[in-house]
């Protein structure tokens, strides 16, 4: 694979069911089930919040400093062997914060794992989700709770259930969020039709939309988006097991949104859920769309140029990926 940026994975949705199973023996707690295979035949999703249940149970086992960390190690260990040179990782204080567990706990595990990786390497960042269901005031109430740890995280992020919770909701926690310096992305476009993108976009500002997919539908919105070069980190696998997309993965839109010109990129969004990591979703379209290393070679550069590192960073691994199609013979 092509080196690539991830900038659209849940670090919660990385909790694959052989450390969910090790986690919960560890801190003597309960499961459906302690049968790994068992455990895997939950994950059929009829829709997005059939996904959000299963999740919500699972990730109850996160408890200590040392689980936090044992999950985004493992995860960046899975993508480092990937070809992932740069990985921005959300992470969903709400879902922990609600069971009695402290922030400090969660970032010191996360923090502690990302040190590493860097120091192996890899350069790695968090993004703070607000969970749309929970409405503004939490959202605020969170980023409130979260600038002391400030320089533990880089951005935040908006995740969770989209219908009915328009990124409009949250143009207040987002304008204080940008005047603290923070990045800023947000999910829309995934349930949500084209007007959640367009609200993402003049509304909250943000640098990255996270899917995007619905933004098809709109001629004038696909004109923005590629005028503006505004990118979109698509989920194929995802999309395909939570049925916001055709029920083939041939008939996914991504090569629409290429041949449009879109700033279109390619993760994982919660591999240990969707059938696969960063390199999968690559190896899946490039069998079931077709994709030319021509195109794979553009969908891995423009997550590079999409990350938030710097300018250096990016003009390494961008120099390294054209070394590498060029050593090849030239992408085809």
């Amino acid at each position: 694979m092509h080196p690539t940026a991830e900038l659209h994975v849940h670090i919660e949705g990385t909790l694959e069911v052989d450390l969910l199973v090790r986690l919960a023996q560890r801190n003597g707690l309960p499961l459906p089930s302690f049968d790994p295979d068992v455990l895997r035949q939950r994950y059929r999703f009829g829709k997005l919040q059939d996904f959000l249940d299963v999740y919500g149970q699972n990730v109850a086992v996160l408890r200590t400093e040392q689980d936090f960390y044992d999950l985004a190690a493992s995860y960046l260990a899975r993508v480092r062997a990937a070809g992932v040179r740069r990985s921005e990782i959300f992470f969903d204080p709400p879902t922990h914060l609600a069971r009695g567990i402290r922030m400090e706990t969660i970032l010191a595990g996360l923090t502690a794992a990302l040190d590493e990786s860097r120091a192996d390497g890899l350069s790695a960042d968090l993004i703070m989700c607000f969970q749309r269901d929970l409405g503004a005031d939490a959202a605020m109430g969170l980023l409130d709770m979260a600038l002391p740890f400030r320089d533990q995280f880089i951005g935040v992020g908006l995740d969770s259930s989209e219908v009915g919770y328009p990124p409009s909701l949250f143009t207040r926690v987002y304008a204080r969020a940008a005047a603290e310096g923070l990045r800023r992305v947000a999910h829309a476009g995934e349930e949500g039709g084209p007007e959640y993108v367009w609200e993402a976009i003049d509304l909250l500002g943000v640098e990255r939309v996270d899917h995007g997919n619905r933004a098809l539908e709109d001629a004038d919105l696909v004109r923005r988006l590629r005028d503006d070069q505004i990118p979109l980190t698509v989920c194929p696998l995802s999309n395909l097991a939570l049925r916001t997309a055709p029920p083939e993965l041939r008939d996914h839109p991504l090569p629409v949104m290429i041949e449009e010109g879109l700033n279109v990129s390619i993760h994982s969004d919660d591999p240990a859920y969707f059938g696969g990591y960063i390199d999968d979703n690559f190896a899946a379209v490039t069998r079931e769309l077709g994709l030319s290393s021509a195109q794979t070679a553009t969908l891995a550069r423009n997550a590079l140029t999409s990350s938030f590192a710097s300018p250096q960073e990016i003009a390494g691994w961008v120099a390294e990926l054209d070394a590498g199609v060029a050593a090849a013979g030239g992408a085809r």
